[in-house]
């Protein structure tokens, strides 16, 4: 197969990474009350359960970037692939809390690869004028990703499967690891990669099957090469000098304020929120499936202009809509905090009854359960209004964030750093956003607890401080060839 069908199907299985990435970050939010009774977990130490995929994230992020440059990009997805598959495996069958841990740890050095590799090798096949779109397509597929862990939580969660419920979330993540690990072999070596192994007449052969004719493929690898100047650069010169400095900073930034927003408190916690907000079991699952839903209907909508409104307006848009939406969830809980615990409380006593009761079936545990069930139903009238805002603010956050950092954050790392650097530079910016959200994630259990106000008016102010990032120092890339794009940051 050749052309643009070809290009689009190695995007497509590129991407199948992303949406990986996206099912195994997500797919825990459904099991984090499991946890706590199976593993008798406080709120530090859940945090840290939750965790302690981010800390794998952490290290495969930062690592991946050498064994892209040494193997190729596409080994490293094979190895990405094996990874997710032996940690959805290992954490449906782990034995104890530590197994637990190491298979999540794996999982999450799977995460993190992928947010490397995945967007860096689709940006390295793709086309100027259609880079941003096809780039994107990860993001579609991280957020299809958690979409369907919300589902299939949701679904799961209606089979009454008792005490394994929780095993089989983990457990299916297998099956598209392992077409992963299969499909990968259709797809060709990085042209930019093989360039830089010497192998210039297998880049020209992959640019050709992916649509270039021989005037463009030789106008490409001789830009290639430019970029790469071995004449005065190498693949191995350090990443941390003055040369790199801009999009060193431009990567670090955006990456940060990503995880300030609080998206991944909201990935990872999203029933646990609504729950706080007076939400059932039930309702909170369904609520997190709204959320997945919304997420992927914005990214589409971004993804049809990420090419032609460009990186910078839909970060402007989505900013704004961070601060109005993360400003109005604070004030819910603000207004309504009383209700909310009392709502959750509530709710707790319901489904310790009804633990009760499966254990021992009597009248008098019926009766308990009934009484808790009616007591339940008269705290979530209390609630009124404010569970209504929680959700409908947080829908407005989600979209903003898909239609902003969601769509752009990949895309725009992907593409400020030189050839000679790409790998290394990807990572750098792939390990800042996993070290802030591993600090998002294991921080949020206890300050909610705390203070689900003064939670999100934190990430609301944090939100002002991406907008001037963005009005004051983000530049524009749209549909700029990547070896252009060094040029106008000023590297030689």
């Amino acid at each position: 197969m050749r052309g643009k069908p070809y290009l689009i199907g190695c995007t497509l299985i590129a991407a199948l990474g992303g949406l990986l990435f996206g099912f195994d970050t997500a797919v825990i939010s459904g099991t984090t009350t499991a946890l706590e009774t199976v593993y008798e977990l406080g709120s530090f130490a859940l945090g840290f359960t939750v965790a302690s995929a981010l800390i794998g994230t952490i290290l495969g992020a930062i690592l991946v970037g050498r064994p892209a440059d040494l193997i190729g990009r596409r080994r490293v997805l094979m190895v990405i692939g094996a990874l997710y598959l032996i940690s959805a495996v290992g954490s449906a069958l782990a034995w104890d809390w530590y197994s637990f841990l190491f298979f999540r740890f794996l999982g999450g050095l799977g995460v993190g690869g992928a947010s490397v590799v995945s967007p860096m090798y689709i940006a390295e096949i793709s086309p100027a004028a259609l880079r941003g779109r096809l780039v994107a397509v990860t993001q579609f597929n991280i957020v299809l990703g958690i979409l369907l862990a919300f589902f299939s939580n949701y679904l799961l969660a209606g089979l009454d499967l008792g005490a394994t419920e929780w095993r089989w979330m983990f457990g299916v993540e297998a099956l598209p690891a392992a077409a992963f690990c299969l499909l990968l072999c259709l797809t060709p070596f990085s042209p930019r990669w093989l360039v830089s192994q010497g192998r210039v007449s297998e880049a020209g052969e992959v640019l050709r099957r992916l649509g270039n004719d021989d005037a463009s493929v030789a106008r490409e690898i001789q830009e290639i090469q430019a970029s790469l100047d071995f004449a005065h650069h190498s693949m191995r010169e350090p990443l941390f000098q003055r040369a790199y400095a801009k999009p060193i900073l431009l990567a670090v930034a955006i990456a940060v304020f990503n995880q300030l927003s609080g998206i991944n408190a909201l990935m990872y916690y999203a029933p646990h929120i609504f729950s706080m907000a007076g939400a059932d079991k039930s309702s909170a699952l369904l609520q997190s499936v709204g959320v997945g839903g919304t997420n992927l209907v914005f990214t589409v909508l971004a993804m049809l202009v990420i090419d032609h409104f460009g990186r910078r307006r839909l970060m402007l848009v989505g900013s704004l809509g961070y601060i109005l939406s993360l400003a109005s969830t604070a004030a819910a809980f603000y207004a309504y905090g009383a209700e909310f615990s009392a709502s959750m409380d509530a709710g707790t006593v319901v489904e310790r009854a009804r633990e009760l009761i499966a254990t021992t079936p009597s009248e008098a545990n019926q009766e308990a359960l009934r009484l808790a069930t009616a007591a339940a139903a008269q705290a979530n009238q209390a609630v009124g209004w404010g569970g209504t805002i929680v959700l409908a603010s947080l829908l407005v956050f989600i979209a903003s964030h898909a239609f902003g950092q969601g769509a752009v954050i990949w895309v725009f790392i992907s593409e400020i750093f030189p050839n000679r650097v790409r790998a290394r530079g990807q990572a750098l910016g792939s390990f800042t956003h996993w070290v802030m959200a591993a600090a998002i994630s294991w921080t949020f259990p206890m300050f909610a607890a705390a203070s689900g106000g003064h939670t999100f008016a934190f990430y609301a102010v944090m939100m002002v401080f991406q907008l001037l990032w963005v009005l004051l120092v983000m530049p524009e890339t749209k549909g700029i060839p990547l070896e252009d794009i060094q040029k106008e940051l000023g590297i030689e």
